[in-house]
């Protein structure tokens, strides 16, 4: 099976998947993963996280088709609504202690292995650390939903491409494509997207918005390092607020999202690193007599100094 290995630069962990011969992403990976986005959500060390593969072409290739072969003949077929029953059931099982290992030797199986990869992307997007896609090469399928569950996306130039070709076996994206596509692209580019199957060059993924940077392949992981530094400096409460408020609230009704944004201002605007924050700039402004503004490349040297900043 493929691992995640980790080094730890400042506040940057640098994790990289592993999988030879092939960069599948398989149950050895996604438990790597896991361990990885448990890490940098509990540990105040750690501000950002960069992922990148070890293969020099690819992120991640795809999950392995026949690792899901392997579940789907073990698994009785059901329509969306008993599937659907199954998930809510396996979710409710999960949060018991002891609960996973028991229905892991259960025809269940495979839908412990779906729930824990959702529950891992989800918790990605819930973390107060930044997580950045370093992509030095192709991400297909699971590969590209795990780029997708990423707060930013920076891809390699060259003959990559990246997509989720899954509708080519007869079935949909299973980690969250088709729902983190349509809120980034919207439902109609999303939908002929999957329905085509067909991948796309970095360039292309790059006008799209699917990725946010095209860089040379030998500065695709500096670049992310680089990127991941400064906004490891960030607050993580504060960062954990937004990226729930966003992904969680903006897929909501406005009034909806609207109260999710106010209860994550309401729950970090009091923390001790936001008062420290708040106060070191107020001493700022009145030693100075000027606003210190907010531009970020200021705020960054601020922090280096030890200026209107928590730390």
């Amino acid at each position: 099976m493929g691992e995640v290995r980790t080094e730890q630069r400042g506040r940057v962990l640098v994790a990289t998947m592993d999988n030879p011969p092939h960069a599948l992403m398989d149950t050895g990976i996604v438990d790597g993963l896991q361990v990885v986005v448990e890490r940098a959500t509990t540990d105040d060390s750690i501000g950002a996280v960069v992922l990148t593969g070890s293969r020099p072409d690819r992120f991640i290739a795809h999950y392995d088709v026949a690792e899901l072969l392997a579940g789907a003949r073990n698994s009785p077929a059901v329509g969306p609504r008993a599937a659907a029953g199954s998930l809510r059931t396996v979710a409710a099982v999960r949060r018991v202690p002891g609960g996973e290992s028991a229905i892991a030797r259960t025809p269940l199986a495979g839908v412990v292995q779906i729930e824990r990869f959702h529950a891992m992307l989800l918790a990605m997007s819930r973390s107060g650390a930044v997580f950045i896609a370093a992509m030095n090469g192709s991400a297909m399928g699971g590969g590209c939903e795990r780029a997708l569950s990423c707060d930013v996306r920076i891809m390699a130039a060259g003959e990559h491409r990246i997509g989720q070709p899954e509708i080519l076996l007869g079935f949909p994206p299973g980690g969250g494509g088709t729902q983190r596509l349509a809120r980034m692209l919207g439902p109609a580019r999303a939908l002929r997207l999957t329905l085509e199957g067909s991948p796309l060059s970095p360039d292309q993924a790059l006008e799209l918005g699917i990725v946010d940077e095209v860089v040379r392949a030998d500065e695709v992981v500096e670049r992310s390092v680089a990127l991941a530094e400064r906004l490891a400096r960030r607050i993580k409460r504060g960062v954990g607020a937004i990226k729930r408020a966003i992904y969680d609230g903006g897929s909501m009704p406005l009034a909806d999202g609207l109260r999710v944004e106010r209860a994550e201002f309401m729950a970090t605007l009091a923390t001790p690193e936001a008062i420290a924050a708040m106060q070191a700039y107020v001493d700022a402004t009145e030693r100075t007599g000027e606003l210190p503004g907010y531009d970020p490349v200021a705020a960054d040297r601020a922090q280096e100094d030890g200026r209107f900043t928590a730390d």
